[in-house]
């Protein structure tokens, strides 16, 4: 069977539309990352990370896109849901940092529950406004200005970019780890995403 080439090109622009709005850093992208070096939970992380997308690219595609577009108070209660999750996250981090005694909490600590992780990762990224915002907006929008079945190779290539990011991302962070064997490399990690999530949190809170 040959795939038509209109289609084949529709999913590799929903491949690199979907990267290019996915690998920038952010909130959900710092805690897979952190999963992925201290090789926890990694395939449940990515796997949760992976499948959310999916879900909302397909709602976009589908149309959901234009409900939220016209309920603007659901962003709005998302967002500030988000940036409450994001500073307090931030404070944490911030706390491991500072704290002399917390600098062990990421090297040293017992290894964080999965259940913690699973419902740490789906607040980062169910509570995240800007998730909605590239994936059922955006890239729903860009799926349906596609000609007929095509948006559903776009949204296919969308999918198929979280999953290589996110795989690259938690199971590729393993080869940091000789140098997060040091407590000083830990507290800059934390150090750098405590300022992630304040400045993510802030500018969600304020609505930028």
């Amino acid at each position: 069977m040959v795939i038509p080439a209109d289609l084949i090109q529709a999913a590799l622009l929903g491949l690199g539309t979907g990267l290019a709005l996915i690998v920038a850093i952010g909130a959900q992208n710092a805690f897979v990352l952190r999963q992925g070096i201290r090789g926890e939970h990694v395939a449940a992380t990515v796997l949760i990370c992976a499948l959310s997308d999916a879900v909302l690219i397909a709602a976009g595609i589908v149309g959901i896109g234009t409900l939220i577009g016209a309920a603007p108070a659901v962003v709005v209660i998302i967002r500030f849901a988000g940036a409450a999750f994001l500073l307090a996250y931030g404070i944490l981090a911030a706390k491991r940092a500072i704290r002399p005694g917390a600098l062990t909490a990421s090297a040293q600590q017992g290894p964080l529950s999965r259940k913690a992780a699973v419902a740490t990762v789906l607040a980062l990224t169910w509570l995240n406004p800007h998730v909605y915002l590239d994936t059922v907006l955006l890239l729903g929008s860009v799926a349906n200005s596609q000609a007929g079945g095509a948006r559903w190779w776009f949204g296919g290539g969308a999918m198929l970019g979280s999953v290589l990011w996110f795989s690259a991302l938690g199971f590729g962070a393993r080869l940091l780890r000789p140098f997060f064997a040091r407590p000083m490399s830990w507290r800059i990690l934390d150090g750098l995403i405590a300022l992630v999530m304040f400045g993510l949190g802030l500018r969600m809170a304020l609505g930028a």
